[in-house]
């Protein structure tokens, strides 16, 4: 007696191997069908973890640029440098006066320090330690919808911070919208990789192949349940800075954690400075140096701001030398303190706790090399009087 075939589509049970006496499925062609299946599923698992593997690098390189903490920019919020950033075109060369300020020559020999001397020593350290604590003090932190910046009471009720982190720049705004449609894009296709896995894996009978199939759909699922939540994030953000700020939306963050809602908001026409105005008994004003009191170059000076969110961080470095903006002609203070992501709008100061310029830029791809724009800026842009030096 002949052995019974089953016809596997439905399921008919017949004694003839070439074609289903029910459904006239060709056994055959079905066979060939289903091998080619096979060989194209385990084609596709091969490659399929180079391709996906691709996704959260891609998507992570761009929203990186937009999410960062950032608030996005790479100066100091998301900072004319960042990363935030490159979104600002904060490296435009820039080239060294005609007359600089330098440093004192040193003497000829070292001289040795009297007991006198060191004895006056300690004193001189703790009143610099004294006035820089003084000066954080004054010091505040600036958050807005899309991000976070710093800034420093120059008078009882006057918060002097960086436009940009206040006001984002069309370019960047532009900048960020192609960014995010661009992923958005990616996800998108990563989105209908995903269904034609599905759907293959409904077709697939084979045991191995189904299970290449699903290790991959997994793959894809946890890489998009990643990036998804980022892309929503920045896509908000974009959405709030597209939309007209209100004053009130702009917190200030005292030392002592109370906050404040800006009552008003000043922005310069020409340079990258902003006035906010908040009320408050806890404002201690950051005494400006003298107009004549010129850095400088290895003077030691200190940032204080917030980068990436560590409110009342202080760095330290020197003065490097004062440099001209080649496109503008804006002078410019250059120091090697560090100035990261956060800290755009807060004070750069020396050892006596005056500020002698508002911490504004960096260079991309480079170390060591940061920018703040004079203090007098502020006073000529704005007309405000300097207040008492300590």
């Amino acid at each position: 007696m002949a052995p019974t075939v089953t016809c596997p589509k439905c399921k008919h049970e017949q004694t003839s191997t070439k074609e289903c006496e029910s459904c006239g499925l060709i056994f055959a062609k079905y066979a060939q069908v289903q091998q080619r299946n096979r060989e194209q599923a385990q084609q596709e698992a091969q490659e399929a973890p180079s391709q996906t593997s691709r996704l959260p690098l891609i998507l992570v390189l761009v929203l990186v640029a937009t999410v960062a903490g950032s608030a996005g920019f790479y100066f100091a919020t998301q900072d004319k440098a960042a990363e935030a950033p490159n979104l600002a075109g904060s490296s435009q060369p820039m080239e060294q006066p005609l007359q600089t300020q330098q440093s004192p020559a040193a003497p000829s020999s070292p001289t040795l320090a009297t007991a006198n001397q060191s004895q006056k020593a300690a004193p001189v350290a703790n009143q610099s330690i004294q006035s820089i604590n003084r000066a954080k003090q004054a010091t505040v932190a600036i958050e807005t919808p899309w991000g976070k910046g710093s800034g420093f009471f120059i008078t009882d009720t006057t918060v002097v911070t960086n436009k940009h982190v206040v006001h984002p720049l069309p370019k960047q705004i532009e900048q960020l919208r192609e960014k995010l449609t661009t992923s958005r894009r990616l996800i998108t296709l990563e989105q209908e990789k995903l269904a034609r896995y599905r759907a293959q894996l409904e077709q697939t009978t084979d045991t191995a192949s189904r299970l290449q199939l699903m290790i991959i759909i997994k793959e894809i699922e946890q890489q998009l349940a990643e990036v998804l939540p980022k892309q929503d994030l920045a896509e908000n953000r974009l959405r709030n800075m597209e939309s007209p700020l209100i004053s009130s939306e702009i917190k200030i963050f005292l030392i002592d954690g109370t906050e404040l809602s800006a009552s008003a908001t000043q922005l310069s026409p020409t340079h990258d400075l902003a006035l906010l105005t908040a009320y408050t008994s806890g404002a201690v004003p950051l005494p400006a140096a003298p107009h004549n009191a010129i850095l400088q170059q290895g003077q030691r000076v200190f940032t204080i701001g917030n980068p990436v969110g560590l409110r009342n961080t202080i760095t330290a470095g020197i003065f490097s030398g004062y440099r001209k903006h080649i496109t503008t002609g804006e002078l410019m203070l250059q120091t090697d303190a560090p100035i990261n992501p956060g800290n755009s709008g807060g004070p750069l100061i020396d050892e006596q706790g005056r500020v002698h310029g508002i911490n504004t830029m960096i260079i991309r791809n480079t170390q060591g090399i940061g920018f703040a724009i004079p203090i007098q800026r502020v006073f000529e842009e704005f007309s405000i009087t300097p207040g008492n030096t300590w």
